[in-house]
């Protein structure tokens, strides 16, 4: 056990480990071809007190804003290999609740929180639109106030739980005539009347996560879903982005360290010209040099986390973290992926389907220009 870790946090992984064997490992091969994780996985997962850990006691959830144990599921996810569905449970978790804990006022808390902490109210972002990318100012979603409304109208697309998602956090254009001080967050709730789900996108890997287009066609939000204040968005969305990018660092390492372990054990059962595989020369380098990298880039998320968890978390550290696990998740992958020759190629195996998923991570949550650029920012470039 790292040192990072204490016997709770411990005690936490073996009930998750246990419950992913059970509740998701027997399903996940299905679900992938379904195109989607089911929506109860989440109250199942919620039932058990794997969701809303930092959401408060007193709405249902575990009342720890301890992101080490937000890394423990995504550590557990990763060793099981279980890639779309598990980035479902852990956007809800890392990335949509936040929002929803520090902006919610005392109404929305009550009506809100409970069902997020107990899986019955899956949530999402919609941030990304068609023509913007990562120029997030330049969203041409529009929220204009009518009386107690807001008439919502626009599109986003690739959205994460997309399809399962029942509360939705839309960013949108509240000034038109502003950029970043124009934005506000509005919560769009499943039913609305204008709110409408297109296609679940097909995807290179990630199958069992559902994303998705979604359209707003005069969709009146009541001001009472308004999440914050008024022309707040972007920087709301600045303060959560170290915690996203160190979410999808912390699941980039894990997954690159699974894949050693596959590949370690794949080596020492194959044989080829009469001998295991495990004995020739490019196997042992290739092995210890990911063995060896997963363990320095492990050392710096995991003082990450704890920056985090003190307050300290810098954007160009989270920047750092999230690109440098995303890229070498990828060319870890790459590297294991070649040991096992064809069958690294059938997706059968899970090292196959990681290869897949891991392609996307080094673009979603901030491409790696976007993080080499803050980075360099922080060097006074």
């Amino acid at each position: 056990m790292r040192a990072l870790f204490t016997d709770d946090h411990q005690a936490f992984r073996e009930s998750f480990a246990a419950f992913v064997a059970k509740e998701i490992a027997p399903h996940y091969l299905q679900w992938e071809k379904d195109g989607i994780a089911p929506h109860d996985l989440f109250a199942a997962a919620g039932q058990y007190g794997f969701l809303g850990m930092a959401v408060p006691e007193q709405y249902g959830g575990g009342g720890t804003k301890d992101f080490r144990f937000n890394m423990v599921l995504a550590e557990e996810l990763a060793s099981a290999g279980i890639g779309g569905a598990g980035l479902g449970l852990t956007l809800h978790n890392d990335i949509t609740t936040p929002y929803f804990i520090e902006y919610c006022n005392a109404e929305q808390a009550a009506r809100w929180l409970p069902g997020i902490a107990s899986g019955e109210l899956v949530t999402a972002i919609a941030m990304t639109e068609p023509g913007t990318g990562s120029d997030l100012a330049s969203i041409a979603t529009t929220a204009v106030l009518d009386g107690d409304e807001y008439v919502l109208n626009g599109s986003k697309t690739f959205i994460t739980n997309g399809i399962n998602s029942d509360l939705v956090i839309v960013v949108a254009k509240t000034d038109p005539t502003q950029r970043h001080s124009g934005m506000s967050l509005l919560v769009v709730e499943r039913g609305m009347a204008g709110f409408e789900r297109g296609r679940n996108l097909e995807k290179i890997g990630m199958h069992s996560q559902d994303t998705a287009e979604l359209f707003f066609n005069d969709v009146r939000v009541p001001v009472a879903n308004l999440l914050g204040d008024e022309g707040k968005a972007f920087n709301y969305l600045t303060a959560n982005l170290a915690q996203e990018r160190l979410s999808i660092a912390v699941s980039g390492v894990a997954t690159a360290r699974a894949a050693l372990g596959w590949t370690v054990d794949y080596v020492k059962e194959r044989t080829a010209f009469g001998q295991s595989i495990s004995v020739f020369q490019n196997s042992k380098f290739t092995l210890a040099e990911v063995k060896t990298s997963v363990d320095v880039a492990q050392a710096y998320v995991d003082q990450c986390v704890v920056q985090l968890n003190a307050g300290e978390l810098s954007a160009a550290d989270a920047a750092q973290a999230k690109y440098w696990c995303t890229e070498l998740q990828q060319k870890a992958i790459d590297q294991c992926l070649q040991l096992f020759g064809g069958y690294g190629y059938m997706l059968e195996y899970p090292i196959a389907r990681a290869y897949a998923d891991a392609r996307v991570t080094s673009i979603y949550g901030g491409t790696t220009e976007v993080m080499k650029t803050i980075i360099a920012k922080s060097l006074g470039l």
